[in-house]
């Protein structure tokens, strides 16, 4: 008798045990359980710790309230500019309530992943190629609204919404390429084009300075010198100014006017208006050719008194 109540005692000690071990149930910080009675859905959600359920009557459910990365698979879709273009995403999400995520949808993961992938479609087909490669963050913004109005209604937050990568046919790369260069050709000539300005500004306002300081032209090609010996070069290339070669030609064409008057002193009176107007015209010569040698001079003859 005894031994059949030690039996039985040790039997129910062990069958409670188990049913401890049963009903025992740990929720992780990040976590929220939900419990179901006989299918039922209890309003107590079970907070991070250990927690009990009755066995065989409750089923705990567990959430997680960590914010779930979900690449978007890539979208090919026709821009508002027709260009065909694939576009892939990213979105960030997390449960707000445990409860509707278990009861309002089925699968809270692959409704979204679904939702997500028909509004990247839909963006695509409402925007341009441009705004889809400078203006990001406003199609971020407006993917992140059109995933995140239906999300509310499953006890879903999203985040953020992010596209990754846009990629484009082989002809429209090369088309953007050629564009690309023929912009940089284009502003590279318009800064050279204002650099040739404003150097000849500049250039014209220092021939003006130079020509009311003549000297500061002399002081000018003296350091042009100096910079061309400086490179230590066998060659040296010395250039004359222009108004030098007027000087010599001014002196060239007062040479022969002055050996006239010359003449005229040493042969006697100068001839009378009725001689001038009797000799015969001779041809003008040039200047440089009027200027004759010593060896070429002949001998003017002399007026001797008597």
């Amino acid at each position: 008798m005894v031994d059949a109540l030690v039996t039985l005692i040790v039997v129910l000690a062990c069958l409670g045990a188990l049913g401890a071990l049963a009903a025992a149930r740990v929720v992780k910080q990040y976590e929220r359980g939900v419990v179901f009675r006989l299918g039922r859905l209890r309003s107590d959600i079970r907070g991070p710790g250990f927690t009990m359920i009755t066995p065989m009557v409750d089923r705990l459910q567990k959430v997680n309230m960590q914010i779930v990365t979900m690449p978007v698979p890539a979208q090919e879709g026709i821009t508002r500019d027709n260009v065909t273009v694939r576009v892939d995403a990213v979105v960030y999400f997390k449960v707000v309530d445990p409860a509707e995520a278990l009861i309002a949808v089925e699968d809270y993961r692959f409704a979204v992943s679904q939702m997500a992938q028909t509004s990247l479609r839909s963006i695509i087909g409402k925007s341009d190629l441009d705004d889809l490669l400078s203006n990001r963050e406003k199609l971020n913004q407006g993917l992140e609204l059109m995933i995140d109005s239906p999300a509310v209604g499953w006890g879903v937050h999203i985040d953020r919404v992010e596209i990754k990568d846009v990629s484009l046919p082989e002809t429209m790369k090369r088309s953007m390429a050629r564009q690309a260069e023929a912009d940089r050709e284009r502003r590279a000539r318009v800064i050279n084009a204002d650099a040739e300005l404003q150097a000849s500004r500049k250039l014209a306002d220092a021939a003006a300075q130079m020509a009311d300081t003549p000297s500061a032209l002399q002081l000018r090609l003296l350091q042009t010198v100096m910079a061309v010996a400086a490179e230590k070069n066998s060659t040296l290339v010395l250039p004359i100014p222009v108004e030098l070669l007027r000087f010599l030609e001014r002196g060239a064409q007062e040479i022969p006017a002055a050996a006239r008057a010359e003449g005229e002193t040493e042969g006697g009176a100068p001839a009378t208006a009725p001689e001038r107007e009797a000799a015969p015209a001779q041809p003008a010569q040039p200047a440089r050719q009027a200027m004759p040698t010593l060896t070429e001079r002949e001998p003017e003859p002399r007026a001797v008194d008597r």
